[in-house]
């Protein structure tokens, strides 16, 4: 074997390493997204908190986490992924620390607000440090196969982890466990990733920071209160106008933009984005809506919930990575529209159960076809939505894919919650079901703008 032949085996071995900790990073993100739901009862009874207070455990996290997601992203290409994952990791598992031994709820709402931030700067990086050390179109494709089965895996395990860690430790061990996991991903960043390069000194878009950021935030909080308040509300108007702002402040003032506005001049950059704001609220209707149709109209508890949804998780993750070996082969394109055609019969299908359908007819079934549907949607669109990345631009164009299905899916949990209380009972979660299809059809529609390759 010649000298060249090792390097390039060390190179190789380097970036399987790196795309394990990818995942493992974005396994944790999307992991306590979801973990904390099964806790949630236990979590008021010892620490006090009110009826209106305890949705903040969950929506602390996801507000920070949505909301600073652009800025992470920036933050990795200006500083270096190395640091920004590392610097994601500590925010990430030291909140963790700080919510398992809360002694009241400021203490625990306060730490999952600063962990939605650490998530906020870990989830771009990780796409990034992909993008970086997979530059061949089908390793690259298969770590972004890798990447979106650990976030589907991660979204899956938290009823089940959640409820078992509650169930024979404490709830506290539902933020414990990041802990040390946590310290393993940084020694592992510290060696895998090896000295960060030389970066591009840039100031930081301030003002872009600013009203982007704020507009996010304010646009998910107001979406979040919809169910109350309406959408017409004083935080959904000032985050618009924030986030008007924002692109003026992009386009005409900023010297170095926080997100280029060139950057959508790449069509797969913009219609990837378009597509995967839309699948965020599809992602939202399948995962979250069902657990609720179990537990709601089949009477399952919490934990039965989420074994009951663990066969379709299993499809996602084994769909998701047969999607990202034949990505390179056949485009986007086919691979969209075939899993739009799974989402829209199994939303379809859901649509018609009832309490009466039972666990296999009503639920098993359709779920397992949503969940191909997703499989086969989610890794091909993010693969999209990051392809053609400039050099130097890998963090941003991360941070802008997750940023976009992460909002679609807050905004979408608000339209859809609000659609499931039109109707009483199995009726509401049909037209949410119903609603969900549609959706399924307008991605499929989008694919008519992409590239025919790639």
């Amino acid at each position: 074997m010649t000298s060249t032949d090792t390097r390039a085996g060390a190179r190789t071995r380097s970036a399987w390493v790196v795309l394990a900790l990818a995942c493992a990073g974005q396994f944790m993100v999307i992991l306590d997204a979801s973990i904390v739901n099964v806790a949630l009862p236990a979590i008021r009874r010892e620490l006090g908190f009110t009826a209106t207070g305890l949705p903040w455990v969950v929506n602390g996290y996801l507000l920070t986490f949505a909301g600073f997601m652009l800025l992470g992203g920036r933050a990795a290409d200006l500083f270096g992924h190395r640091r920004i994952l590392v610097a994601g990791l500590f925010l990430f598992s030291a909140s963790s620390l700080a919510g398992g031994l809360a002694p009241g709820p400021a203490v625990l709402v306060a730490a999952r607000v600063t962990q939605g931030v650490g998530a906020a700067l870990l989830a771009p990086a990780t796409l990034a440090v992909i993008n970086t050390a997979f530059p061949e179109a089908y390793a690259r494709a298969r770590a972004f196969g890798a990447w979106s089965a650990a976030g589907g895996v991660g979204g899956m395990a938290g009823a089940v982890a959640g409820g078992a860690l509650t169930t024979g430790l404490s709830w506290r061990w539902v933020f414990l466990i990041n802990v040390p996991i946590g310290a393993v991903l940084i020694g592992t960043a510290l060696l895998a990733l090896g000295a960060a390069p030389a970066r591009r000194r840039e100031p930081l878009d301030l003002a872009g920071a600013l009203t982007g950021t704020a507009g996010l935030a304010a646009v998910i909080y107001g979406g979040m209160r919809s169910a109350e308040h309406g959408w017409a509300s004083v935080p959904v108007a000032a985050g618009v106008v924030l986030l008007a702002a924002f692109i003026v402040v992009e386009a005409r003032f900023a010297v170095r933009p926080m997100v280029p506005l060139r950057l959508f001049r790449i069509r797969n950059v913009a219609v990837g984005n378009g597509m995967l704001l839309l699948f965020g609220a599809v992602a939202i209707a399948m995962w979250y809506f069902t657990a609720l149709f179990l537990q709601n109209v089949l009477g399952y508890s919490a934990l039965r919930a989420g074994l009951g949804q663990t066969p379709a998780a299993v499809t996602f993750v084994v769909v998701a990575r047969v999607a990202a070996a034949l990505l390179p082969r056949t485009g986007v394109r086919p691979l969209v529209l075939a899993g739009c055609g799974c989402l829209v019969a199994g939303f379809g299908w859901l649509a018609q159960a009832g309490a009466g359908s039972g666990y296999v007819a009503g639920v098993l079934g359709p779920t397992l076809l949503v969940a191909a549907g997703i499989g086969l949607t989610f890794p091909t669109l993010t693969a999209a939505a990051t392809a053609d990345a400039p050099g130097g631009d890998e963090g941003t164009i991360g941070g802008l894919a997750t940023t976009t299905n992460q909002v679609g899916g807050s905004i979408g949990l608000a339209i859809l919650a609000t659609a499931a209380s039109v109707e009483d009972g199995a009726a509401g979660y049909d037209l949410v079901f119903f609603i969900a299809a549609g959706l399924g059809v307008a991605i499929a529609a989008g694919t008519v703008l992409l590239p025919r390759r790639g």
